[in-house]
């Protein structure tokens, strides 16, 4: 069924039941009336593997509830993500894909980050990221979100290097009932979906289908890649001044099942007609599009107490992930030059990869050791990119320079861009939380993960957590962090962009932080936090000794930052909440001695929360982000900042009712950039973001 068959499904039943809406309000209680607007998010599990306190978790951790999200009026993920001290959402050329930016680290495609859905990495084996084709993610399921900064390879493994965000689902609890939504906005956006939580027998069930589609903003882009050709050349093939290419049409589909110790879960996310931002080789192609589709499923059992003083589980996951060009992109636009030939059609590539991905964990906690509670984990990864497939109008010639063919032809046997590749990861980690003494805690963990392909790495962590006070918490941490090479970075063999190196090793990172909590009323928490961190071995493209051939991976420079993070929040009274956070950093990149670039050393969020007449809630929120250096070799002035105020409306009136929001976001229209960060400086004025946008959401919940 075509997706905007299913948006008309769902917006048909969200508005099929008005007549129940006639029996009008329901009373709800002060506690349930503070919980629907502010939520909860005193607790946190992402730093330990158990659920603790968020003041006493040791770990620099922001938690954000469903509540949370409806009052800043996100419509999807990064909006959200946007709202963390330390963490800024930057973009790629290449399908605009989000770049989750922690503490100034920004590479290529930023998979410094690890991205878990319920626990579990959704990480994809190709590029080493939640995947290139992402295409946004929807936020009505998302009960949480916890982020934690800092290394967390210790207990996660590879790519918990600058932070782990975990993305935690509505299970039955979260969504008691029906819920129906639809959703309206700006640039021909539309939503639908439906939820449900409860009961079938002794099953726990929740359940979620979403359909989408967007025409996507259309912003300008002046300059590209192929303007920079067209110079240096004498040609005039470039499709800019040209706008982006960002619309989508996108399924999301989620099956949660409960029944005493046992959980499964499914999930599936289909990203159709996705536009390739401004081009996938950062030249414009305004018709290109793209397919990719995520199944999840996933098994576990958990028994908290299997004996006295010991706690078990195990899970089995798996991902199987696929990305698809159904028509060939169009690299370099019809008419473009090379030293080596002319393209009268464009320079035209179609890559496509299939990858499955195979998880098995388990684990043991103890606490018979009297002020210990020890866990022990072990696990085994399968990543197999099992099938590639690439045709094209190129070769290259020894020297590595792309050579035009006279027509499209299909390499899949003879040269694809890479060849199936598999990697399993074998590991195991231990942690103790210590309770040295009244009120001091000490958290000890190390993992030693054994790669196929590369070999052996361990990394430790240590977090002194000091409750001083009734009202101050303290905190010393530090952890050693690594992330693994991708498959592209390692294997990929006929990239115009980036060719790979087998003999890649991974990126490390050591990271120090001191952390201050205050409560200085019931109401109020401020957290300070100050880091140091020093990457080595990090994984960059170099350019190729040929002129306009283009790259090759390999680890090379290190990098070292610091900085200070403030978060707060206030309710002010019972019907205001201000919440708030700001994060300066500095990052050096060692060989150059200049700053590492294309982070905001300044970025500054708030929000105020406003409950009035009983059941309406406004929110106005702004964003600023201050101004991104360049790094060495990038003779750009910097890049300006921008401020973006956002404005929400809704209701909040509990089960058995309508309630509807309205939302502007960058209300005075602010010129929005992210900074272009691919080879060659290939969008010289850098990527233009979303004008004003409005939308209105009507739900109601049976």
């Amino acid at each position: 069924m075509k997706s905007s068959h299913i948006l008309r499904l769902c917006i048909a039943a969200a508005f099929a039941v008005p007549a129940i809406a006639h029996a009008g309000p329901q009373p709800v209680t002060e506690e349930e009336e503070l919980s629907l607007v502010y939520g909860d998010n005193d607790s946190v599990s992402i730093a330990t593997g158990s659920s603790m306190t968020l003041r006493r978790a040791p770990g620099i951790a922001t938690v954000i509830t469903a509540a949370d999200i409806a009052a800043m009026g996100a419509t999807d993920l990064d909006q959200v993500l946007e709202t963390v001290a330390g963490l800024h959402v930057n973009r790629s050329a290449n399908n605009y894909t989000p770049l989750y930016v922690v503490r100034g680290i920004v590479s290529q495609f930023t998979p410094q980050l690890l991205v878990l859905q319920n626990g579990v990495p959704i990480t994809t084996a190709f590029v080493g990221t939640k995947g290139n084709l992402w295409g946004g993610y929807p936020i009505e399921h998302i009960a949480r979100i916890e982020v934690m900064r800092g290394p967390g390879s210790a207990l996660y493994g590879s790519d918990a290097f600058s932070g782990v965000i975990n993305i935690i689902t509505k299970g039955p609890a979260d969504t008691p009932g029906t819920e129906f939504g639809a959703r309206a906005g700006s640039f021909g956006t539309r939503d639908g979906w439906v939820q449900h939580g409860g009961m079938i027998g002794p099953v726990d069930v929740a359940a979620y289908i979403r359909t989408g589609t967007s025409d996507g903003f259309r912003s300008i882009i002046d300059a590209d890649a192929q303007t920079r050709n067209d110079t240096l050349l004498k040609t005039r093939a470039s499709l800019a001044p040209g706008p982006v290419n960002v619309g989508y049409d996108a399924v999301d589909a989620n099956l949660e099942l409960a029944y005493g110790k046992w959980r499964a879960r499914a999930g599936y996310k289909l990203r159709d007609k996705l536009g390739t931002g401004a081009g996938i080789a950062s030249a414009l192609d305004p018709v290109g599009k793209q397919r990719s589709e995520r199944i999840t499923a996933g098994l576990s059992w958990t028994d908290p107490q299997l004996a006295r003083d010991l706690g078990v589980g195990f899970a089995i996951n798996s991902q199987e992930y696929k990305q698809e060009i159904p028509v060939d992109f169009v690299l370099l636009p019809p008419g473009a030059t090379l030293p080596t030939g002319t393209f009268p059609n464009g320079m035209i590539g179609g890559p496509d990869a299939w990858e499955r991905i195979l998880r098995l964990s388990a684990y043991a906690d103890y606490s018979g050791i009297e002020g210990h509670h020890l866990r022990i984990g072990i696990g085994h990864d399968d990543l197999d990119l099992y099938r590639t497939h690439e045709s094209r109008n190129f070769n290259y010639a020894p020297n590595g320079t792309p050579i035009p063919l006279p027509t499209v032809v299909d390499f899949v046997e003879t040269d694809p861009f890479i060849r199936p590749q598999r990697r399993k990861v074998d590991y195991i980690y231990l942690q103790d939380e210590w309770r040295l003494a009244k009120d001091w805690n000490l958290t000890a963990g190390v993992r030693h993960d054994h790669y196929s392909d590369f070999g052996d790495t361990t990394n430790p962590r240590l977090a002194l957590v000091w409750d001083a006070s009734f009202d101050i918490t303290a905190k010393l941490l530090y952890g050693r962090a690594f992330r693994a090479p991708s498959f592209n970075e390692s294997y990929g063999i006929t990239n115009p962009v980036a060719l790979g190196n087998p003999n890649l090793k991974p990126e490390k990172n050591s990271t120090l932080e001191a952390a201050i909590s205050w409560q200085p009323v019931a109401d109020a928490q401020v957290n300070v936090t100050l880091f140091r961190y020093d990457m080595t071995d990090i994984i960059r493209t170099v350019p190729n000794a040929v002129p306009n051939t283009g790259a090759t991976y390999a680890n090379t420079g290190d990098q070292t930052g610091h900085g200070v993070e403030i978060e707060g929040n206030w309710s002010v009274a019972r019907n205001l909440r201000l919440v708030g956070n700001y994060a300066w950093q500095r990052s050096t990149d060692k060989t150059s001695g200049r700053d590492a670039g294309y982070a905001p050393h300044h970025h500054m969020n708030g929000r105020a929360d406003w409950q009035f007449s009983s059941s309406f809630v406004a929110s106005a929120q702004l964003n600023w982000v201050g101004e991104r250096a360049r790094a060495a070799g990038d003779a750009r002035a910097p890049l300006d900042g921008y401020r973006t105020v956002d404005l929400t409306l809704s209701t909040r009136r509990g089960k058995h009712n309508w309630n509807f929001s309205a939302s502007v976001r960058n209300l005075f229209n602010a010129d929005v950039r992210e900074p272009s960060l691919g080879p060659g400086l290939s969008i010289p004025h850098d990527l233009p973001q979303a004008p004003r946008a409005f939308w209105v959401q009507a739900i109601y919940t049976l």
